[in-house]
């Protein structure tokens, strides 16, 4: 195999890892903040069972809960899932898992503001509503920023882990490129290596530009 064969197929399996990391962004940012909602819950029960949530998605590996949601619905249910469900199992485990991890980024951002806020957003005549989505919402996002990017960057590299049911991403096609015969050999590694450091980079250096595009909330 040549290097430029080795590059091409490493590209394709790239897209994979896209795919996961960006889908599970898209339903896992939003998630965490309905989990976040629902752990401050005034009713019990259901605030009860949100910290049982977050304990268990915190509590295990993601690889385990990987095989829960795949094999789950076979095993426990006797059901059959049509279509490609290897994929959306994968980023179905991944959201469920980041959003538990991201509800606990909120919760400690919400918490750091100062009770003063709620207190003049409350003689102003703001409901609790429109403090939250106009006072409360834009201060959390400013704080939270630095450790929701360590969380994203902790998912460029997990997404590695979905090969634990089958998907093929850029690491798994990697391993497979590594050990075929007349393989390029230990630059496949470093070819991968570089892809992840260069997406890393690239999100750490988005989230910085956000970071400093917020800072008229101090």
């Amino acid at each position: 195999m040549t290097v430029q064969t080795m590059l091409t197929s490493l590209i394709q399996a790239f897209g994979t890892t896209l795919f996961i990391f960006f889908f599970t962004l898209l339903g896992a940012l939003p998630l965490g903040l309905l989990v976040n909602a629902c752990r401050k819950s005034r009713f019990a029960p259901l605030s009860w069972l949100t910290k049982i949530y977050i304990s268990i998605m915190r509590g295990t590996p993601l690889m385990l809960q990987l095989m829960v949601v795949y094999f789950g619905p076979s095993l426990l249910l006797g059901i059959t899932v049509p279509g490609n469900w290897r994929s959306t199992a994968v980023v179905l485990a991944f959201v469920i898992n980041y959003a538990a991890y991201f509800a606990e980024i909120y919760r400690g951002g919400i918490e750091s503001i100062p009770i003063g806020q709620y207190e003049a957003a409350q003689v102003l005549g703001y409901s609790r509503l429109q403090t939250y989505f106009k006072i409360i919402l834009p201060q959390m996002v400013k704080r939270v920023l630095p450790p929701v990017t360590n969380e994203v960057i902790t998912l460029v590299k997990d997404t590695s882990l979905a090969s634990v049911i089958g998907v093929v991403e850029m690491f798994t096609r990697a391993k497979q490129i590594a050990v075929a015969p007349h393989s390029p050999g230990m630059i496949t590694f470093l070819a991968a290596a570089i892809f992840y450091y260069v997406f890393n980079y690239a999100v750490a250096f988005g989230m910085e530009r956000l970071e400093k595009a917020l800072d008229y909330y101090e």
